[in-house]
């Protein structure tokens, strides 16, 4: 089986990010024959596919950074994969949301040693001259290529980066506690990059997820008052959004939601609306509670075309904003926010399984038992 992952080319000047291609497990580049671990790859595309194999270990060129994994999160895009509700290109290797060790560099890198330890961005190759990566929307290129989907992901004990992909640990945070940062990130840009939350808006957020949990506390690290919003389902989640401070968390199956909304805000309705939980009826419930001219973000991804009143957000001036990965900004201060203690990640944490139980994780994540689920590879001996 040959799986797609990073080579040793060097990326040409200009943009961003570089194209570097894909390199191949039985390649020198890419694995020796003989070195093999234990990964979650996605065979082939269609519902399922997905199987715990033994791949070449990789190697990592001049430029890049090898990575022992210590935890990887499982997340809803995982589940897309798994349903076949997202594109791959496998066989690959799945899993992006990952902390990790530094156990080899490239002649060429400068800023990481052996031994540092590290998460790394997904996005990892896009074509570096649109006018995307040239503004620093390298994430949403054309060309976009991520790890976990179209290059070798971080369900395995290996994974290599390029080194302006990685990000050295804030001190003080644990390998647990960061393998939520590319989430965190991606929360990040969400509220601060593409809503601009300020001091003052009354934030509603919908889905109690991990993203939603992390979207809060940037909100209200920005001077926002958030509503927190989800279903019965959701009670121990709530009971983590309150160790976290939310403001106001509102179970819509026992209490009206709207008669909290127009509470909050003298009747005008929500400033924002972040949607996280990637809920038709959350969207349509973020629509009717947002105020004239506020803004509604939209994160959680449905797998599906979902219907949208269109004619509420011409007659009310509602601003629509889709919010997908991260950027460079949004990484400088996802981690500046960790570092002091504005964002808090060890409550998220709340189920850690080895590789093999991949499927007891992903069956816990669908029936929204805890939130932040991390599997743990196997690890060198």
């Amino acid at each position: 089986m040959v799986l797609r992952g990073i080579d040793g080319r060097t990326p040409p000047e200009g943009g961003p990010l570089c194209s570097y291609g894909a390199g191949r497990p039985n390649s020198p580049e890419r694995g020796e024959p003989g070195g093999a671990v234990k990964a979650l790859v996605k065979t082939a595309r269609g519902p399922g596919n997905l199987k715990i194999l033994d791949v070449p270990e990789p190697l990592c060129g001049e430029d890049a950074v090898k990575i022992e994994v210590a935890y990887c999160g499982v997340c809803g895009t995982d589940i897309h994969i798994l349903k076949d509700e997202f594109p791959t290109h496998p066989p690959v290797i799945i899993g992006h949301e990952f902390s990790g060790t530094v156990v080899q560099i490239g002649s060429r890198v400068k800023k990481f040693m052996v031994g540092d330890r590290v998460v790394a961005e997904n996005v990892c190759s896009t074509c570096g001259d649109c006018y995307l990566c040239r503004t620093g929307h390298y994430a949403i290129c054309i060309q976009r290529g991520a790890q976990g989907l179209d290059l070798d992901g971080a369900f395995a004990r290996y994974i290599v980066c390029k080194e302006q992909n990685v990000y050295p640990i804030p001190s003080g945070l644990s390998l647990q506690e960061a393998a939520l940062a590319e989430p965190l990130v991606c929360a990040v840009h969400a509220v601060l990059d593409q809503t601009k939350v300020g001091a003052g808006d009354v934030v509603l957020v919908s889905g109690p997820g991990a993203m939603g949990l992390l979207a809060s506390q940037a909100a209200k690290a920005e001077g926002g008052t958030v509503i927190l919003s989800g279903t019965t389902a959701d009670q121990e989640r709530f009971e983590v959004a309150r160790q976290l401070g939310i403001d106001r968390i509102v179970d819509v199956e026992r209490e009206d939601l709207a008669s909290v909304v127009r509470e909050l805000t003298e009747g005008r309705g929500a400033d924002v609306v972040i949607e996280c939980s990637g809920s038709q009826a959350a969207v349509s419930a973020g629509i009717s509670l947002i105020k004239k001219r506020g803004t509604f973000t939209q994160v959680g991804l449905f797998g599906k075309k979902v219907p949208i009143d269109l004619d509420a957000v011409v007659t009310r001036e509602i601003r629509i904003v889709g919010s997908m990965s991260h950027t460079w900004n949004a990484w400088k201060r996802g981690l500046d926010l960790v570092a002091r203690g504005k964002i808090r990640l060890s409550p998220l944490v709340t189920a850690v399984y080895p590789l093999e139980e991949w499927e007891r994780a992903f069956r816990e994540f669908e029936d929204r038992r805890g939130i932040k689920i991390l599997l743990e590879p196997e690890k060198a001996r």
